[in-house]
Parts: C-alpha cells; sequence; structure tokens
C-alpha cells in the first residue's frame, strides 16, 4: 500500500494506516493545507470547484473534501462526476481560486487522489506544490468559527457546457463530421467518460456503440489505455463494423484510437494526428515531453514549424507551449493539450480535433495512421542496488555521448541521427527507465539493451 506526495496532489491507495496510504485522515490534511496556500495574500472567502471521476471511493473522498473545504471557511462548487479537463475549465467558469479533482487517473481501483489547481485551472507548479506540501507538514492552524464557514454555492453537473465548449472550437467541423455518418465504438472503463464522449460524438452526428460507459467505477478491465487492456474494443469494432474506437481513462484526460479494422492507431499517434490538423489551420510550434515520439516533430517540420521538448509531467508541458507560443501540445500518453480551449490535457478536445481531421482528409483511420513516420517506442527499466549515485551514473552517460545531441532537463536523452533514447531515474526506487524509438520494434528493443549493457559496465 502507498501513499504519494508530490507537487501536483497526493495519491495513494484507500484504508491502511495514517501517513502510509490515502485516509480519510490524510484527505482532510491535504485539503485544509491546499486552503491555506490558496489564502495566503487573499483577503476575503475563497471560492473553490470539486469535481471527480467515478470510482468507488470517490463519494467517500467527496464528502471529505468538501466537508473540510467547508471548516476552513472556503464555499465550494461541486460538480459532482465530471471530467479532469472539465474541471479544470470549470475553475475559470465560475472564477474560482482553484480546484480539486478527486481521481486516481489511470491507476487501479484502489488508488485514488486529490489533484490540485491553480486559479486559472491549471496544475500547480512545483513551487506552489511544495509549499501545499510544506503546510501540511505544519500542524499550526486555526480553523474558522461557526459563522465564518464555507458553504455550497452550486451542486451541478459542468459536462454540458465542457461538450458546448468543445463544439464551439472554430477548428471542430460538426457539419463535416456529420455528413460523413460516422459509426464509432467508445470504451471508457466504467468511469466519467462514459456520461460525455457518447454525447459529444452524439452531438457531432455519430452513431455510438457503448462498451464499458455506466460509470459504476467498477473498471471492466486495467483503466491504463494500453493495447494489452484494449482487446475488448478492438474486437468491438470489428464485430459492430466501427469506423472507429474511442478509448479514455478513468478521468478523461487521456486518449486512444483504434482503427477500423480493430487495430490500434497508437497512443503515441493521438497527438501527432491531431497536431497534424491543428497546424494546417494555424500553423505555428509544438511541445511534447522528452519520452513522446520523434513524429510529431517530423509532421512539425513539414508544416513548417518548429518542435520543442519539455520535461515529463503536464505541468512542464503547459510552462514550454506558453514560452514556446506552441499552438497545440501534449504528451505521448494520448493527452492533447489545446490552448485554444485551455492549458489542459483533454479527451474531448482530441476526439472532436481528430474527427474533424478524418472528416476533412477522408479514407479511413488505418490509412491515416499510415500517412504518419513510422516509429516504435520501446520501455524498459534496469533496476540499481540503492547504493548506487544514479545522478553520477546518468553524467557518466552524458558524457560518454557527448558526441550526439543530449538533452539533460530530465534525466539524459540521446538524440542519434534516426533514433532516440530517453533515461530517467525514477524518484521512489532504484531504478533507470530507459524509453527508446526507433523505426521499428526489433531497432529500439536493440538499441534499449546497447545502453542498459552501458549503464551495467560503468556500476
Amino acid at each position: 500500500m502507498t501513499l504519494i506526495k508530490s507537487i501536483s496532489g497526493i495519491r495513494g491507495t484507500i484504508g491502511g494506516p495514517c501517513g502510509e496510504n490515502l485516509t480519510p485522515a490524510d484527505i482532510v490534511k491535504f485539503t485544509a493545507a491546499y486552503v491555506r496556500f490558496l489564502s495566503e495574500g487573499k483577503s476575503g472567502k475563497l471560492k473553490i470547484v470539486v469535481g471527480r471521476d467515478a470510482r468507488i471511493s470517490g463519494e467517500m473522498v467527496d464528502r471529505l473534501v468538501e466537508g473540510t473545504l467547508l471548516g476552513c471557511g472556503a464555499d465550494v462548487v461541486n460538480l459532482g462526476l465530471c471530467t479532469t479537463p472539465g474541471t479544470e475549465l470549470a475553475v475559470t467558469a465560475y472564477g474560482a481560486d482553484g480546484g480539486i479533482i478527486i481521481t486516481a487517473s489511470h491507476n487501479p481501483r484502489q488508488w485514488n487522489a486529490l489533484k490540485l489547481l491553480n486559479r486559472r485551472g491549471e496544475f500547480l507548479d512545483d513551487r506552489e506544490g511544495k509549499r501545499v506540501l510544506a503546510l501540511a507538514d505544519d500542524p499550526r492552524f486555526e480553523f474558522p468559527p461557526v459563522d465564518a464557514l464555507g458553504r455550497v454555492i452550486e451542486r451541478s453537473s459542468f459536462s454540458e457546457r465542457h461538450i458546448d465548449r468543445v463544439l464551439a472550437l472554430p477548428a471542430v467541423d460538426v457539419e463535416a463530421v456529420r455528413a460523413r455518418r460516422f459509426k464509432v465504438a467508445v470504451d471508457a472503463v466504467n468511469s466519467v467518460g462514459g456520461t460525455v464522449i457518447p454525447e459529444l460524438l452524439r452531438r457531432m452526428g455519430a452513431e455510438v456503440v457503448e462498451l464499458n460507459c455506466e460509470p459504476t467505477g467498477e473498471f471492466a478491465h486495467n483503466p491504463e489505455p494500453l493495447p494489452q487492456n484494449l482487446t475488448g474494443i478492438s474486437r468491438e469494432v470489428v464485430r459492430c463494423g466501427a469506423d472507429l474506437g474511442v478509448v479514455v481513462d478513468p478521468d478523461v484526460d487521456r486518449l486512444c484510437f483504434v482503427c477500423e479494422n480493430g487495430e490500434m492507431f497508437g497512443e503515441e499517434y493521438t497527438l501527432v494526428a491531431v497536431a497534424d490538423y491543428v497546424l494546417s489551420l494555424t500553423p505555428g510550434n509544438t511541445v511534447s515531453n522528452l519520452s513522446s515520439t520523434r513524429a510529431l516533430a517530423d509532421v512539425t517540420a513539414a508544416r513548417g514549424g518548429s518542435y520543442a521538448a519539455s520535461a515529463v509531467g503536464e505541468v512542464n508541458v503547459v510552462a514550454k507551449m506558453k514560452e514556446t507560443g506552441a499552438v497545440i501540445g501534449g504528451e505521448g500518453n494520448g493527452g492533447v493539450i489545446y490552448p485554444e480551449c485551455h492549458y489542459g490535457r483533454d479527451a474531448l478536445v482530441g476526439t472532436a480535433l481528430f474527427l474533424t481531421h478524418l472528416a476533412k482528409r477522408g479514407g479511413t483511420a488505418s490509412q491515416l495512421r499510415d500517412s504518419y513516420p513510422a516509429y516504435y517506442i520501446s520501455k524498459n527499466k534496469i533496476e540499481l542496488t540503492p547504493d548506487i549515485d544514479v545522478d553520477a551514473l546518468l553524467a557518466r552517460m552524458k558524457e560518454k555521448y557527448a558526441s550526439q545531441r543530449v538533452n539533460d532537463i530530465d534525466g539524459v536523452k540521446i538524440d542519434f541521427p534516426a533514433e532516440w533514447v530517453h533515461l530517467r531515474k525514477s524518484n521512489t526506487e532504484p531504478i533507470i527507465r530507459i524509453y527508446s524509438e526507433s523505426r521499428d520494434k526489433a531497432s529500439a528493443d536493440a538499441l534499449a539493451a546497447r545502453i542498459m549493457d552501458d549503464i551495467r559496465a560503468l556500476v
């Protein structure tokens, strides 16, 4: 069982000892610390938005969070079941001071988390997150008296407003999609995506086949949208003759597609395809993290733009997008960030843009996938003993490959002419994660094996 405290919030498994798991006491402690953080330098009552995914512990955590916020004197807008991007949008829509998303994203059913937002509906940055963690460890906090308690301003769904916002984007062409009369199968892993993705698709004129769209929180399969977990939707797409399969994770910030033949479009290529379409309308720059496919850089260059890489993590991608004025960005895990809507990974935005792209381009999803550069990413790790200085080891790897293009903003990424490898240390265990990309699986695996041999030789 685990409790992980990070700059963007706190996540862990439900139950067990305080301080070692995500228990009621820990939920109250970190929620109160978040209120204290938002209160610094601000006068008057706070307004905080709360939304949750459908996992079975969500209602319990939601009640604790809401009660703690009220007890700390903050007013609350409770959205109930709401996607992560919907909660982000609601923060600015309600003019709130911040927001708490109750979700453990792609983690299994026993996990939950508090994800913390600033007044822009974006995740806290490093400095802000560290301040919340410091306040959580400071027992000096005086709760307000009864006359200063917060109140629930509103309880309402934000789903329709989220869908309206997406369909109003100039780059989303509902009529073009409607004319194609797509049949789309949806796997929402029995979480909150089942309440919004089918409705979005129907409003775009698609016929929808629902799979695991009842928001019970009883995940029908491992909720991380990886190929090995998506055999059901793959079979369903072929069985029902769908043009496309749409898959989201429990909080709907990750998105992947299944082609009409049942094959994976590729989670890495969700952003590539959407970016290609956006760049065709609005030439400009793109951003993804260091562990994402090179195909995005290729597509960006072909459209006359510049590509930049950020450290891993949504907050880092967003910072780099703002720095470079990127028109589209995200992460290779199926996370699409489109600033025209908001600075957050949003599967609704990604779905609407992808369908518009497919409708206007013509042809099938598999033909669209074949039009992009073919790369394969191999994900590996090497275990080390606790006494090894991982930072020193990575520094030596950087020196060894100094003749190549090396980026060390997040571990060490070595860019070879036709492939790359990214080495990152784990923050929780003595391992180095090794992601490599090349033109095919054999080459990517061979590159990873060569780098792992180099590391072993240096230990």
